[in-house]
């Protein structure tokens, strides 16, 4: 993934998701956030939480430490914002690693996560290429960084986990090219994509937050039935009927 960043395709979604990232964390608000994976895209930059980290699970990049994605080293409910730039791509069991993100995260907070659409130009290539790669032609597209995870299962995933998705954002609409001046010149299909099929750009950018159910502790006094007012009760005396008063006069 690091050494296909620095070809054009690469940088150009380098860019994209800098630029991604960038607005969605900018507010949000906490003290602690981790950024798991893609040490080449800083995550966290422009996000003001005092307690920032990075971790990868490849050995060989500089980042405060490295971890699985399957088991991170964070106690339940210890985390305000989670990142995750191709992470569960990278990941051996992708749900597993969103159900850990789920586990670190305080209620409302937020996770924020990229990824390849399978669905877009790039993909239907990588599938192509894929193909040729068995018979010893052809070169893959994009990098061999596992499976690439749908849009709409990775919402079903965020669903099952008690997330609720915020934001999603597409780019990246243009063919898939691997020279720049190609990638360059055909930049007016991102106009054009976004807004007649949206939900095939070659990259997706989501925003979930960790709702948790409120509920309100009871005791088993609900159970009783209030009791009736057992003090005494003053009755006013009844007035006289008008044909009772005129016989009492005529007597």
């Amino acid at each position: 993934m690091q050494t296909w960043l620095e070809t054009p395709p690469g940088q150009t979604l380098l860019a994209w998701e800098q630029a991604q990232l960038d607005a969605a964390v900018a507010d949000v608000f906490g003290y602690h956030a981790l950024q798991l994976g893609m040490p080449r895209v800083f995550a966290l930059q422009a996000n003001r939480m005092p307690h920032q980290w990075q971790a990868d699970r490849d050995l060989a990049s500089e980042v405060q430490f490295h971890c699985d994605f399957e088991a991170l080293p964070f106690r339940e409910a210890s985390l305000d914002l989670v990142v995750m730039p191709h992470a569960l791509e990278h990941s051996l069991d992708p749900h597993a690693s969103l159900r850990e993100a789920a586990r670190v995260l305080v209620p409302e907070g937020r996770v924020v996560i990229c990824g390849f659409n399978p669905t877009s130009l790039w993909g239907w290539k990588q599938q192509r290429e894929r193909f040729y790669e068995r018979f010893g032609m052809g070169k893959l597209y994009l990098p061999d960084s596992g499976e690439f995870l749908g849009y709409w299962r990775l919402r079903d995933w965020l669903k099952l986990l008690g997330f609720e998705v915020e934001s999603s954002n597409f780019g990246l609409w243009q063919p898939a090219h691997r020279s720049e001046a190609w990638l360059s010149r055909m930049e007016w299909m991102n106009a054009l994509g976004k807004r007649y099929w949206p939900i095939l750009g070659a990259a997706y950018c989501v925003v979930a937050v960790k709702r948790v159910q409120g509920m309100r502790m009871i005791s088993p006094s609900w159970k009783k039935v209030p009791q009736r007012a057992t003090a005494p009760v003053s009755v006013a005396p009844r007035a006289a009927s008008p044909s009772a008063q005129s016989t009492s006069k005529g007597n």
